[in-house]
């Protein structure tokens, strides 16, 4: 028996997939700032002088990258109310996928980091900045446009990993499909619409960060 395609219900659906792409895009924008900033000291802690700062960040970079997103997730939204700590869904999300972009990210930047040259972090603390002024001013801005490209991709994955926050009810885009279709028995349809919905939103979030780069950074990004 052939299978019939029916969009009909997608007209009272489109300002529910409307809000869960809105969802979406908050939670990777709160998480994608808070991680960068979070990886760029991360990324500094561990080329710090002191091995317990440097041991400490390794550790927590290796415990994430080596274990499952999900689980994660699961742990700060069923694990910690254990301890008495109870986070709303959106909030644990947001937790959640910002301590994994951070110890991703920490690797990223770190890279960049290390290929700044030397000896512009001599030449510079010769002229009489300080440590921090050097790395702010000098050694940050062309890390920063060194890994640019990564960490843009880096971004990207994280908005599309996020659709596992839906297992704790935060009302993102993979949520709303779940509803759309359990309401409306049209899987296929469903996640067809909302599979072009996330290509939409990649190749818009990655051309959005690319253009913010060729602004912020000098010489562009690709």
């Amino acid at each position: 028996m052939g299978y019939a395609l029916d969009f009909g219900w997608l007209d009272d659906a489109i300002l529910l997939i409307a809000n869960g792409a809105a969802m979406t895009m908050f939670l990777i924008a709160v998480s994608a700032v808070a991680g960068t900033v979070l990886s760029i000291l991360g990324a500094a802690g561990r080329r710090s002088r002191h091995a317990v700062i440097r041991q400490a960040i390794a550790a927590y970079v290796e415990f994430v990258r080596n274990t499952p997103f999900l689980v994660q997730l699961f742990f700060i939204y069923f694990g910690l109310p254990s301890l008495g700590i109870r986070l709303d869904p959106v909030v644990a999300a947001i937790l959640a996928m910002t301590l994994n972009m951070t110890a991703y990210t920490t690797e990223i930047v770190g890279a960049g980091l290390d290929a700044v040259p030397k000896g512009q972090k001599e030449a510079a603390l010769a002229l009489g900045l300080r440590p921090r002024q050097v790395f702010i001013k000098i050694v940050l801005p062309q890390a920063l446009k060194v890994i640019y490209p990564a960490l843009t991709s880096q971004i990207v994955i994280m908005m599309l990993e996020s659709a596992v926050v839906s297992q704790i009810a935060v009302r993102e885009l993979t949520y709303e499909a779940d509803m759309l279709q359990a309401r409306t028995f049209r899987a296929f349809e469903t996640y067809f619409i909302v599979t072009l919905v996330y290509l939409a939103m990649s190749i818009g979030l990655r051309r959005l960060l690319v253009a913010g780069g060729n602004r912020l950074l000098s010489g562009g990004v690709s």
